[in-house]
């Protein structure tokens, strides 16, 4: 395991970027512009080796079920793979799919009924890490400066956004997280997932890096 990394300061820090580790960049610009979160994530060429669950999932809440759908149907299309068709639950409405990078995204709403037609608009999105320890890590980031926004014991907690619009990160138990998106739990190697923020470099207990970066994930390089 890959100990986290301390200092004497806590410089505050916000998540503004999230970088993909992908084995070819172009592709998965296409499938990304195609899926339509491509504002949302950048890219970046890398053979790092990895097997099985990768420890994260990008989830984006969005307003009705048509708009699940649309997602979903828009990823397929693109050449994703469903790992839980869009499907009504106790909560609300959504589905996961595997992107053809090996990213998982889930896609869903608080609606069980839709109110109007499909938007391809997206409210909020989230990246979810899975983590052994919730509240530890939870403190290692409240020491890096970043503002706890919600928090349920030991099982979740999310921060608060550096600006609108940007990615939250949320913290929630590897096996919870790998059972909700319908993978095993577990999986070796590297995330292949890189966090851009305000303050200095550092790695978290459960290998989850994370790099200097000044501008907003507002357009993929």
């Amino acid at each position: 395991m890959v100990m986290a990394t301390t200092t004497s300061t806590a410089a505050h820090t916000s998540l503004v970027s999230v970088t993909l580790e992908v084995a070819d960049p172009e592709a998965a610009r296409r499938f990304y512009s195609a899926f339509g979160v491509d504002a949302y994530i950048r890219l970046r060429a890398s053979e790092a080796q990895s097997t099985g669950f990768r420890g994260f999932t990008l989830a984006l809440t969005v307003s009705g079920p048509a708009t699940v759908d649309g997602f979903v149907g828009a990823a397929v299309e693109a050449g994703a793979t469903v790992l839980k068709p869009a499907a009504r639950s106790l909560w609300g409405y959504g589905g996961v799919v595997r992107a053809p990078d090996g990213t998982i995204w889930k896609i869903a709403t608080s609606a069980k009924k839709d109110t109007g037609p499909a938007t391809g608009e997206i409210d909020e999105v989230v990246l979810l890490i899975g983590v052994e320890d919730v509240k530890a890590t939870r403190q290692f980031y409240v020491g890096r400066g970043l503002s706890v926004a919600k928090s349920f014991g030991g099982k979740y907690a999310e921060f608060a956004p550096g600006r609108a619009g940007e990615v939250k990160l949320a913290l929630y138990k590897r096996r919870a997280l790998a059972k909700d998106l319908g993978v095993p739990a577990e999986g070796t190697g590297s995330h292949r997932i890189v966090l851009g923020g305000t303050a200095d470099a550092f790695t978290d207990a459960d290998g989850f890096a994370w790099e200097a970066a000044a501008s907003p994930a507002a357009t993929p390089s």
